[in-house]
């Protein structure tokens, strides 16, 4: 077998741009930046003045070299268009495309000739596409009035609460002529097990009189085929189990397979994962496990700009702050197989929604064997993968259908049922029943059940962020929390770059949200002062987000085993947004990636109704002397209290609160500290608007460092939610500390990254160095 691909020598042309040089894989979108004919769409309010693009018809064309080889055939490979492409090779016709989530294959050899040869790859716009099929199939609600349910596509280039609507069309991933002869491996599908059991199910594009040999840790097996496919079973004896991230080690095992001169090669782990769906819990080799997980959305509105160096990026995010959880949100993309190996060697389980995402979805033909293909193939591609524990048939659409007037709207036509309760749960029972399938999210469990009910399934919370306050989260009590978040702007230099605003204002960032700059200074209730400057605004409505989800997580972690997940609204950014994120689109990290650090951390300390909660996610036993102290802001001591404390193995240790510690004298001029071992936390007794801190008094002093600067705090009374942010004075700069609360006469140490010169004063004053007293004034 022999790959030649296709990715030079690209143009881009429409009827009103001329022609331009092209880039493969990519898309139109990035070719116009590349060229200069358009402004970054990232930027300003381009994304507006760019909509034409999306209702352009592009083409892609290229010639190539070819001459004459031993091999019998010849297909043009086609990984990823986008979205709906005719493809012609030397003006012959050679296949057509609607659905950006497949892979095409298409015979060539025939319309090959030796020397020159011209590929040409014409797109439709996704527009006119979708929007016909909405004609012919009839109109169906969904949560923006755009027709991304028409067309297989990633749903969120047409608009989201935190996304531009920037409707791409190109060549997105590989595409390549493959040279064969014989009996080609056309697809290749294993399933492990604990026990060592590995079943490796092999499909052939025609009949073979070969036999296939499949080799896995040092254990060979053969077997021909009938027909044109088989299933290899071998068994490697006493396998070292993969487990998730905190519960174990993640070995992984080459597998090969074979088929005459063909080889094909992955990487497999042995592991078991159940569903315990009256719970909703996941159990992994025997063992439950709390999620402490994130949402995951596209990185980029252009995913081919998304390299494996930056998935691992974000992977390295993501479990700094303690995850242990991916869920590929159903408004985005089945991910690149760099996405799901990296999973596999961190441990970083996955959670994977078919691309349905907060609409009705019609059942009708052409859309309904377009959704089994692409199901088909990526349920086989991923197989593989220990990392990927469930498959989930939609993001919100049985919440609609149930509880969003959806019914009278859809006057009795499909919406989605099929593909959730049959089509693709009949799909992973067949290729993968290694794995188990939950029909959508939030979901209850059966189809008759109230979707978004806390007591059972998966629940997603929205009434907090967009009408209740997040101390609503208390009132909850739920199994497992698939989606909860709550707004903040992204770091300084994000916003700086991607607004030319003179001054910047909280206008300057971009908000997608219905009403999202007065539900972020609604959301500032009674908890932070109302903000009179942007730089007040930007540093407490960050905060704000990082106190909201921090309260949020700690509520629920505190009723495990009841509860035995969160996953957090959002990791990650698409483009520079005020959002629910905690990396912003340029990838810095916001205020709420560090108080996500804390509130993941494996061994958690959180004061609630009167107790003081440990939540003990390891395998061995917490124990020691648990010290609680009422101290007046001034540091004086005021109680304290010494209890003797055993949390066994991943569970949680309630204690009450002493009255001696409980009780303040005077909340307003009080606070709680909670110590045990490394763990601890500080609460006050009041809300932040009440309580009389001292004016900000502190001693900074700033070294050099190997990676830059080190600036050591030292305070003088207690100094509340300390934080610096670096990116003020460099964009490039970074900090691994935020929002550190420290008593008289305690110090703290940020480390700062940075490759710069930057002014050591500069870098303890406002407004890089801010804390909350300099913002309350009782």
């Amino acid at each position: 077998m022999k790959y030649r691909p296709l990715h030079s020598g690209w143009t881009l042309s429409s009827e009103g741009t001329g022609e331009i040089p092209a880039s493969v894989p990519g898309c139109a979108h990035t070719d116009l930046l590349a060229a200069g004919a358009i402004e970054d769409p990232y930027l300003d309010d381009n994304e507006h003045r760019l909509a034409w693009i999306g209702r352009t018809e592009w083409t892609y064309r290229t010639t190539f070299t070819w001459e004459p080889d031993e091999h019998q055939h010849t297909d043009l490979v086609c990984e990823g268009l986008d979205t709906v492409a005719a493809v012609t090779l030397n003006g012959a016709l050679i296949g057509e495309t609607a659905n950006q989530h497949r892979t095409y294959r298409f015979p060539a050899r025939h319309l090959l000739r030796a020397g020159a040869n011209e590929l040409v790859v014409r797109f439709t716009p996704a527009y006119a596409y979708a929007e016909a099929r909405r004609a012919e199939l009839g109109e169906r609600p969904g949560a923006y009035d755009e027709p991304y349910p028409f067309i297989r596509k990633m749903a969120c280039n047409f608009g989201w609460d935190w996304g531009p609507t920037l409707v791409t069309a190109g060549i997105w991933r590989p595409i390549g002529l493959e040279s064969w002869s014989g009996a080609r491996l056309a697809e290749v599908r294993p399933l492990a097990r604990a026990d060592g059991t590995v079943e490796v199910h092999v499909r052939a594009d025609r009949a073979s009189a070969e036999p296939v040999t499949v080799t896995v840790g040092g254990v060979t097996a053969g077997q021909r085929l009938e027909g044109e496919s088989g299933v290899v079973r071998l068994r490697v004896p006493e396998p070292e189990l993969w487990w998730p991230r905190g519960h174990g080690a993640q070995p992984l095992y080459e597998l090969t397979v074979r088929l005459g001169e063909q080889e094909w090669r992955g990487r497999i782990g042995f592991r078991d994962v159940e569903l315990d769906r009256e719970a909703f819990k996941l159990v992994i080799n025997g063992v439950p496990v709390f999620v402490r997980g994130v949402n995951w959305i596209p990185d980029d509105c252009f995913p081919s700009r998304v390299s494996r160096e930056r998935l691992a990026e974000r992977f390295a995010q993501a479990t700094a702050a303690g995850v242990n959880l991916l869920r590929v949100w159903g408004g985005g993309l089945y991910e690149s197989a760099d996405f799901y190996s990296l999973a596999d060697e961190l441990g970083l389980l996955v959670w994977q929604d078919f691309p349905f995402a907060c609409a009705a979805y019609p059942e009708e033909e052409p859309l309904r064997s377009e959704v089994e293909a692409e199901a088909r193939q990526h349920v086989a591609r991923l197989a593989g993968h220990p990392s990927l524990v469930l498959w989930c048939g939609n993001n919100e659409n049985l919440e609609g259908h149930a509880d969003w007037g959806w019914q009278e709207r859809l006057a009795g036509r499909s919406w989605g049922a099929g593909y959730y309760h049959d089509l693709l749960p009949s799909i992973v029972a067949e290729l993968d029943p290694t794995r188990p399938y939950w029909p959508g999210s939030p979901y209850s469990g059966a189809p008759g059940l109230p979707p978004n009910d806390p007591a059972r399934g998966t629940v997603h919370i929205w009434d907090v962020w967009n009408r209740e306050d997040y101390l609503r989260y208390a009132a909850y009590r739920p199994r497992f929390v698939a989606e909860f978040g709550f707004q903040g702007p992204p770091a300084y230099a994000t916003l700086r770059r991607a607004s030319s605003d003179e001054p910047l204002t909280p206008a300057s960032s971009h908000q997608k949200a219905i009403d999202g700059q007065a539900k972020l200074l609604r959301g500032l209730g009674d908890h932070l002062p109302a903000p009179e400057t942007f730089d007040d605004w930007h540093y407490l409505t960050q905060l704000n987000q990082a106190r909201a989800m921090t309260f949020g997580i700690e509520r629920f972690r505190a009723l495990m085993p009841h509860c035995m997940g969160t996953i957090v609204w959002q990791l990650n950014d698409c483009w520079p947004v005020t959002s629910w994120s905690a990396i912003d689109g340029d990838g810095r990290r916001k205020p709420l990636w560090y108080a996500l650090r804390r509130a993941y951390a494996d061994r958690l300390i959180t004061v609630q109704d009167g107790e003081v909660a440990l939540v003990n996610d390891c395998g061995e036993p917490w124990t020691g002397e648990l010290l609680l102290e009422r101290r007046g802001l001034d540091g004086r001591p005021l109680a304290k209290e010494v209890v003797a404390v055993h949390a066994a193995p991943r569970s949680v240790l309630r204690v009450a609160l002493p009255p001696s510690v409980a009780d303040p004298d005077d909340p307003a001029r009080e606070l709680l500290t909670a110590r045990l071992g490394g763990a601890g936390t500080v609460r006050c007794y009041a809300e932040d608007t009440a309580v009389a801190y001292p004016p900000a008094a502190y001693d900074a002093h700033v070294e050099r460092s190997p990676g830059g600067y080190r600036v050591t705090v030292t305070a003088a009374g207690v100094l509340r939610e300390l934080a610096l942010f670096p990116d003020r004075l460099d964009p490039a700069a970074s900090v691994d500390e935020q929002l550190l609360t420290l008593l008289p006469g305690e110090s703290a140490v940020f480390e700062v990254t940075t490759e710069r010169e930057l002014d050591p004063e500069a870098l303890t004053r406002f407004p890089v160095l801010r804390c909350l007293n300099e913002e309350v004034r009782p």
